[in-house]
């Protein structure tokens, strides 16, 4: 399957709106397999389910649902497919000044402002917030002209307040302003994604971006602050988490399943990543969800 750079996704708001709001059923809105970006900033909440985001160069994986806001041109993958078994999504989209600039200027809307700037890097929301918020985003579709503005600005103040939150790629992520790195890199993105379950040798993927091996690896560490055997653990690490939350597979086979070929290297990434061991995981995450 070819791949080329991430759709440039051109978003229109609803009529007599300044922002769009989008609510869909289960799995209405599948597409996880669609690397794409937009200069709009866009709030995410996937109500129920489990599966894997991909928000820049982070790959992690989410259980009973997902609040995600993700900053302008920031690439990312869409957060559901037909195996999230969600219950509902909701997407709202708004471009940095669809309030008009002046409005940033107000000291009422500082905290909101710096929320969004820090969203370039990508923000999860915790549980508790989460389930706070739940009810205002979701019902947000239904509300209509003046109040669902108003609405739509509290959401964002109270996630502007809350500590219940973490940022997903370390430092500003380097891809949103380069047009030759964002092909270059989401060429390489996309193929990790269609082949982390087999071996993935540096050459082959130098070669992919036409480039040296020792260039190569230079370049990705300085887009992705990270190195290039960490970006494809973490992703088969994320797959694992998946497997051991949802299929009752040996441990054995999830390693393999995730791309790994070596059992103790598997249990060592594991640990690194997660802070506890593949059986630790899965026993503590089925304490979670009885």
């Amino acid at each position: 399957m070819k791949h080329h750079s991430p759709a440039f996704e051109a978003i229109k708001p609803n009529i007599g709106s300044s922002f769009t709001c989008l609510h869909f059923l289960k799995n209405e809105n599948i597409k996880s397999h669609v690397w794409h970006y937009h200069p709009e900033i866009e709030l995410v909440l996937v109500g129920g389910g489990s599966g894997k985001r991909q928000i820049g160069s982070n790959i992690s994986y989410f259980s009973n649902g997902d609040l995600i806001l993700i900053g302008s041109n920031l690439p990312h993958c869409g957060m559901t497919n037909e195996n999230t078994n969600n219950d509902y999504e909701v997407v709202i989209q708004f471009s940095q000044d669809f309030l008009g600039n002046e409005l940033w200027n107000a000291p009422e809307m500082n905290r909101i402002f710096q929320m969004l700037e820090t969203a370039k890097s990508g923000i999860v929301f915790g549980e508790t917030v989460k389930k706070t918020l739940q009810p205002q985003i979701a019902g947000l579709a239904k509300s209509s002209s003046l109040n669902k503005l108003l609405k739509l600005i509290d959401i964002l103040d109270n996630l502007a307040q809350t500590d219940d939150f973490k940022i997903l790629n370390a430092g500003k992520y380097y891809l949103q302003t380069h047009k030759e790195d964002n092909d270059r890199i989401n060429l390489i993105f996309n193929h990790v994604k269609d082949n982390f379950q087999n071996q993935i040798s540096l050459e082959d993927v130098a070669d992919l971006a036409t480039m040296t091996v020792p260039s190569f690896c230079r370049y990705f560490k300085k887009i992705t602050n990270k190195t290039f055997t960490q970006f494809v653990n973490e992703y088969r690490i994320t797959h694992s988490l998946k497997l051991l939350a949802e299929q009752p597979m040996s441990i054995s086979e999830i390693c393999f399943e995730s791309g790994f070929n070596n059992f103790s290297y598997f249990n060592k990434t594991f640990k690194e990543h997660t802070q506890k061991s593949p059986s630790e995981y899965r026993k503590a995450f089925s304490n979670i969800m009885v």
